[in-house]
């Protein structure tokens, strides 16, 4: 492997893994956020222990997911030092207003948070878990707005004594439409994943019969958020494709191993073929007019082919293969997609048997709501698999190809030997974060205290 292969797989490995962490992060901070509410509007103790016991799991999701982000950031330097020079007038910008705003917001109030049960009023503790969820929320904001740059640049200029670009209008970068509709994404995604994982953990304690007055209350809740949170993110997802289909029609024609231009375009929902080294995919039950809908919102919308794509990059900016890779394109589109059908059923049948009361009685929905907690996480991981290998071979689009962004100054044996100290390192941190969440997971809720005893900070 050369050193592009070797640096874009270190960099797809650090970014999936942390992207695990993400969005439970957000998600289940602004499910944590939304039972501690519940105890201050209604002082029950069950929404006490509730967030007690979910709140544990947040920190130990934070602490791990902060030492996995680390790293992506040393890569700029170290192995893509090309990129970083070319863009990092634009790009710098969004990644030091999360590390120096939505980074530090987090952090400060992540710690008034633990260590204020007892010490903070009532109102202002709670005050400072919403400070947790929103400084989340904006962490994932400006890196979206970097990474929706690299997909459709915009809001700058190219310097004439560097050759590079520059800032000049900040507001555009979120303004982008791509930043508008794939962080409003990210962030329904980031419910839906919090939502699973609280759902499995009350499936597994409803399971075991302890606490089950307690643990109604968080699968309900769960599922009123997950639901909809699944509907309105396909809805947002299919707009997304619309967007990219207008300012990335490689990415769309490559999710559908389109090689021909079509007006109408039909949908397969499993193919042979139709790969790299072969245009003449067997559709197997082809959706008619669906690609056309999601692509261009249109019952007879034209998507242009992989062909026709390639001769207009050809054209515009010279020789070159601009087609990605199509097996990666076409089945991560599907694993997202059908995965999210799976969840969105998982989901139905929890409300059918919440509204029958029979959700505690239902071994059946137990167990499988216990194992669909992975779901989420093959989703989304397939979603960036879709987003970013699409982008290929741009590292940002039009702008830099991703062969000129290496750093010419690190040897191929140099990135290697970083891959497998990584490796190591996140095959530890996989370990203590998976024995720390289930531990805790299967741990009973701590009993509310009385009154006249102070409320104990988060144990972790």
């Amino acid at each position: 492997m050369s050193q592009l292969d070797l640096a874009r797989l270190q960099f797809a490995m650090t970014s999936i893994y942390h992207f695990l962490f993400v969005p439970v992060t957000i998600g289940l901070s602004f499910l944590t956020a939304l039972l501690q509410t519940a105890w201050h509007r209604t002082d029950r103790p069950e929404f006490l222990r509730l967030t007690r016991f979910f709140g544990t799991l947040l920190v130990i999701n934070i602490a791990v997911g902060v030492v996995t982000g680390l790293v992506q950031e040393f890569q700029f330097g170290m192995d893509w030092s090309g990129y970083s020079r070319t863009v990092g007038d634009v790009f710098g910008a969004p990644l030091a207003m999360e590390g120096l705003g939505a980074f530090f917001l987090e952090s400060t109030f992540l710690g008034l948070w633990l260590f204020g049960w007892d010490k903070l009023p009532k109102r202002v503790h709670l005050g400072t878990i919403w400070a947790v969820a929103v400084g989340g929320a904006l962490s994932a904001a400006f890196i979206m707005a970097a990474n929706s740059w690299m997909q459709h640049p915009v809001g700058y200029t190219i310097n004439s004594s560097t050759g590079r670009p520059q800032l000049n209008d900040v507001w555009a970068l979120f303004t982008n439409p791509v930043f508008l509709r794939g962080y409003l994404h990210v962030l329904l995604a980031s419910l839906v994943t919090g939502a699973m994982v609280m759902l499995a953990v009350s499936a597994w304690q409803l399971r075991k019969g302890a606490d089950t007055e307690v643990f109604r209350l968080s699968a309900r809740l769960s599922l009123v958020v997950l639901v909809p949170a699944l509907l309105f993110a396909m809805l947002v997802g299919s707009e997304l494709g619309v967007t990219e289909g207008k300012y990335q029609p490689m990415k769309i024609a490559g999710a559908e191993a389109q090689w021909e231009t079509c007006q109408p375009c039909s949908f397969s929902v499993f193919q042979v073929g139709g790969g790299n080294n072969d245009q003449t995919p067997t559709k197997i039950i082809a959706i008619p007019h669906l690609l056309s809908l999601l692509a261009t919102n249109h019952w007879n919308g034209q998507v242009l082919g992989l062909n026709a794509v390639q001769s207009q990059y050809q054209q515009r900016y010279g020789p070159g293969e601009y087609v990605p890779d199509i097996f990666i394109q076409y089945w991560s589109m599907r694993v997202m997609a059908y995965l999210a059908t799976v969840a969105l059923l998982v989901g139905l049948w929890g409300l059918w048997l919440l509204r029958r009361k029979r959700l505690a009685e239902s071994p059946w929905f137990l167990r499988v709501a216990v194992w669909a907690v992975v779901l989420p996480f093959l989703i989304n991981t397939a979603g960036w698999l879709l987003t970013e290998n699409g982008r290929q071979p741009w590292i940002v689009q039009g702008i830099q190809l991703t062969r000129n962004g290496v750093s010419p100054s690190v040897s191929t044996t140099t990135v290697a030997i970083s891959i497998l100290v990584f490796f190591l390192l996140y095959a530890a941190l996989a370990v203590v974060a998976a024995v720390l969440m289930t531990r805790y997971a299967r741990k009973d809720a701590a009993e509310a205290p009385s009154d006249d005893q102070p409320v104990p900070a988060v144990t972790y």
